[in-house]
């Protein structure tokens, strides 16, 4: 995974996989997602990301088995 944050637009884009986009959905009109051609999740786009996404603050956490 990979996300970009472009400062100059305040987007940040989030990828999950390199297949080709096939598809992009507008989910609301600051949210995009990008489909391969099974249908499954590439990336996707937010627009207005600080606002939206709380992008200035990024953490991530993995989970062990059972939620713990």
């Amino acid at each position: 995974m990979k996300i970009r944050y472009f400062s100059d637009t305040d987007t940040a884009l989030i990828e999950f996989s390199e297949a080709p986009v096939v598809e992009t959905k507008e989910i609301t009109e600051n949210l995009y997602i990008d489909l391969d051609g099974n249908g499954n999740l590439v990336s996707m786009t937010v627009e207005h990301a600080k606002k939206q996404a709380n992008i200035s603050e990024v953490s991530f956490l993995q989970m062990a088995k059972g939620g713990s």
